[in-house]
């Protein structure tokens, strides 16, 4: 699976994450953010275009070095400075209160430890900060559960680790965040099992 995991998904991903109907999600979580940015899980910068221009700078914190080149013309083309720091969301590298916001998008689904990963990006928010987020994970309907549970095995193993049941706003509620703006629904296109969505932003008490 190293090869696979290493050279291959990350181009799947990149592919898969341009779709029109995920570009329209990517601008709508990206809406508002300002300041000072980390994004966690940054993959070939796909949310790169739709940053708004009151960002003034983007911390990329990417494990990937194929996404990491995947994401160079999109970088080019911005006129936001983003700079790879930082390889493992569960060990930011980086003082507390450092940042003004946070973007993960389809990315907590796949950090090993995400109750650790949290409390980092917590950590390195600055008081009152914002976690813009857009995931997917346990879905609202007990039959789509049912068919998550089913495929999760199969999902970790082909998607990077990727879960399908994690219950994402209980997950940012439990690291202290206080959510809002959320909108949980199914994405257009998807399977169930692999399209339920939450996008919002967490606050940093």
């Amino acid at each position: 699976m190293g090869c696979y995991t290493d050279h291959l998904l990350p181009r799947l991903m990149n592919t898969a994450g341009d779709r029109q109907g995920v570009r329209l999600l990517r601008r709508r979580v990206c809406d508002g953010l300002s300041g000072t940015v980390v994004e966690i899980g940054f993959g070939s910068g796909l949310n790169v275009p739709y940053y708004p221009q009151t960002v003034t700078s983007v911390t990329a914190v990417e494990p990937s070095d194929v996404a990491w080149k995947l994401a160079r013309e999109r970088i080019q083309a911005s006129g936001i400075p983003v700079l790879r720091t930082g390889l493992d969301g569960e060990s930011l590298p980086f003082p507390d209160d450092s940042y003004d916001a946070a973007l993960s998008t389809w990315t907590l689904c796949t950090i090993p430890d995400v109750a650790v990963a949290l409390g980092e990006v917590r950590r390195v928010l600055k008081p009152g900060g914002s976690l813009h987020f857009l995931e997917h994970g346990l879905a609202p309907d007990e039959k789509v559960r049912r068919w998550q549970r089913r495929l999760e095995p199969i999902q970790k193993r082909l998607a990077g680790g990727c879960h399908l049941t994690r219950p994402i706003v209980d997950l940012l509620d439990a690291a202290g965040f206080v959510t809002k703006d959320l909108d949980v629904f199914y994405e257009d296109g998807a399977p169930k099992s692999v399209g339920a969505c939450s996008l919002g932003r967490a606050f940093s008490p």
